[in-house]
Formats: structure tokens, sequence, C-alpha cells
């Protein structure tokens, strides 16, 4: 594909949304943009969802390692992991300039998902502004909805259409976006369970927790990740937070849980928790990381009031 090739070209950050409108099409593009990627020996990770996987390893055979590939269904079910993955390739290869093919979003994902996911494009732009990565983005124009496609052009500051690559004009400030993603979340339609919680009552807040959960349709061991999640928003909230907040509980209309904490905090970094802590580190962002590996959804709200998280977990 003579546009995604032409997009590959640069030793610095590009990062290009793909629109195609079939599988022809879908193949050309990403195959070419790999193939660019090999001739330059560079090294090239490919995440994209589960069809879309056995394909291009179909057609591109034996060309890559085995960590070189991700099935996007797994890797960003919770669209918050997604960057530490790419972050950690970036590390693995470090000095080297890199290309990437991610494809975030497909048909079938909820709306929340993809409001997640959109931030994550754009939180890509901040983490890796200045360093030699080429990012290419494959987006179904044909199957996609429409506003998913209009927050592609604000996310990618050029597009590649029928082979041809050009600029964004809709291309928008990445920390823009990002506030623009704080969206009013809806209130649950469910019983919720309720619990107001201050220092020295983690514990209290966990056990809490493991109570509710055990009459729900989760397994023990997801019941384990949804207390260990909570755990560590809590543990966020008594230590940046304000000392206090509120929890509450309730099941989701897909069968998995829903916990919420809210406080009076602030998210000074939107980054945090988008990479994995260094484990000497004393910085923030662990917690926030924690849940990201935990749960299948971490949604996110700053308000003037306070921050809220909304932590999924699906069953299983």
């Amino acid at each position: 594909m003579t546009g995604s090739s032409a997009a590959t070209q640069s030793a610095e950050f590009a990062h290009s949304a793909f629109l195609y409108r079939d599988s022809v099409q879908y193949l050309s593009g990403v195959v070419g943009f790999v193939h660019t990627a090999l001739k330059h020996d560079e090294p090239v990770f490919v995440a994209v969802p589960g069809q879309r996987l056995d394909a291009l390893r179909q057609a591109l055979g034996r060309d890559l390692p085995h960590d070189s590939w991700a099935d996007m269904r797994e890797l960003g079910r919770n669209p918050g992991r997604i960057l530490a993955a790419l972050l950690s390739f970036a590390e693995r290869h470090a000095g080297r300039a890199i290309r990437v093919v991610q494809e975030s979003m497909w048909a079938g994902r909820s709306a929340a998902e993809m409001l997640e996911a959109t931030r994550h494009e754009a939180l890509t732009n901040t983490a890796f502004a200045g360093s030699p990565v080429t990012l290419l983005c494959p987006y179904d124009a044909e199957a996609l909805p429409s506003d998913v496609l209009t927050q592609a052009r604000r996310t990618h500051a050029r597009l590649v259409v029928d082979g041809e690559v050009s600029v964004s004009g809709a291309y928008t400030d990445p920390l823009s976006v990002y506030a623009d993603c704080d969206l009013p979340l809806p209130e649950p339609t469910a019983a919720t369970s309720a619990l107001e919680f201050t220092s020295g009552q983690t514990a209290n807040a966990r056990q809490f927790t493991e109570n509710w959960a055990r009459d729900t349709p989760l397994s023990a061991a997801r019941r384990g990740d949804l207390v260990l999640a909570v755990g560590e928003a809590i543990a966020n909230s008594i230590a940046h937070g304000g000392g206090r907040g509120t929890l509450r509980l309730w099941t989701s209309e897909d069968r998995g849980v829903v916990a919420e904490v809210r406080d009076s905090g602030r998210l000074v970094n939107p980054l945090a928790g988008r990479s994995r802590p260094h484990p000497a580190s004393a910085n923030g962002g662990r917690g926030l990381w924690m849940m990201h590996q935990l749960c299948d959804l971490v949604e996110i709200r700053a308000a003037e009031d306070g921050l809220t998280l909304r932590l999924h977990v699906a069953t299983g």
C-alpha cells in the first residue's frame, strides 16, 4: 500500500488513522506497513482483534517473531492497558525506531469502551511525542459509527485513505480530546450497595466488597480481581483524594459488576497508570496501573468537585 508505506518513512513520531473499507484493502495496507518496517530492519508490533490477527499471520507467515503479535480483544479489552504494552515494546527496543499496528476500535465494542479507546488514542500522542515511533491505526470505515470515525480524525495527525496519506485538518490537541472524553457517567439502573470510607478503613472496604461479590455471578478468581482493584482505588482516595470517599457496587446488564469510587481528588497526570511502574519507583500511578490490569474497563471522570473511578469486572 503506497500510502501507508509513505507514512512510515520518517524517523519522527507519526500517528496515522488507516480508514479501510474491506478485507482486501485492510490486508494490503497493514501488510505493506509491516513489510516497510522489515525493509528498514525496524521492530514492529501488531495488535489487532481476533480474525484480523489470524488473517495477518497467514499473510505474513514467519516474518515476525512470536512477541510481535497480540490479540487486541485480549490486550485491549480494557483500552487503558494498551499504552503500557506499547511503551514496554518501545523500551525493549530503546534507541531504535519502531513501528506499531494497533486496532483499538472494532464493531461490537460498547460505547463506553470506544470512549476510553478514544482517550487512549489521544494519550498515545502525548506518551510518544518526540519519539521515533510510527503507528498505523486501522478503522473499519464501513462498520464503525460515524462519531468514532470523527474522533479518529481528531486523534491522528495523518489519515490514510484509499492508499493516499493526508494531514488531518481535524487533529486536536491530545489533552483537549482527553478532557472532552469526561462525559457524565450514567446512573446505574440496578440497585446499589454503598459504603462511606475514610482513613484506616481500606481493609473494611475490601471485606465489604468481598461479602457483596459472593452473591454475584463472578467466579472466585474474578471476585479476587474486583477486591484487589477496589482496595487500590480506596487506598488512592485516602492518600490522594482528601482522605475519604464513597464506594458503590452494582451488577451490570452484562452480568458483570461495577465498583465506583468517588472522592475529592484530582488526576494531575493523565498518563498515570498507563505504563508499568518500576519496582523501585515511589511515584504515583501504581494503583491505577493495577486497576487497569485487573479490570475489563476503567472509566475515569474528573470534575470540579472531585474524581470518579468506575471499575468494570466481567464474569469468567
